[in-house]
């Protein structure tokens, strides 16, 4: 099953970032990620793999893309 994630949604992690937070803004979807730390503002770029190995839930949705 392919992980389907949308502009502006809210995601939580498994682990926590160095900085306390483990809720992540996705900013940039398409072959991959990236993703915004909601805690220190650090922005990372994951495979769409990683992304479903280290998602624990969606928090909120995003944007509907169409």
């Amino acid at each position: 099953m392919a992980l389907i994630l949308s502009l502006g949604s809210l995601v939580q992690t498994k682990k926590n970032h160095p900085c306390g937070s483990d809720l992540w803004q996705v900013v940039r979807t398409g072959a991959d990620y990236k993703l915004k730390c909601q805690g220190c503002g650090r922005v990372v770029m994951l495979s769409s793999e990683e992304v479903k190995k280290n998602l624990k839930r969606v928090v909120r949705e995003g944007l509907n893309e169409i």
